[in-house]
């Protein structure tokens, strides 16, 4: 009986986009509340309102 390689090769490709979609989802969570513990002050400084942050994070992650 033969192995499939095409099977070991879905089987890494799905590995490796629940992988990056964890990282993705860490990085998004991370800013989020980096920025949800600025003031609305440093928030300004920045460009950014309160209301965008999730907008923004979701940009820094590039979705």
């Amino acid at each position: 009986m033969s192995a499939d390689p095409s099977g070991a090769a879905n089987e890494k490709d799905t590995i490796m986009n629940i992988t990056r979609s964890l990282n993705n989802w860490r990085k998004y969570r991370q800013t989020v509340t980096e920025l949800g513990r600025m003031s609305d002050r440093e928030l300004t400084d920045l460009g950014i309102g309160r209301s965008d942050i999730r907008r923004v994070a979701r940009t820094a992650v590039g979705v």
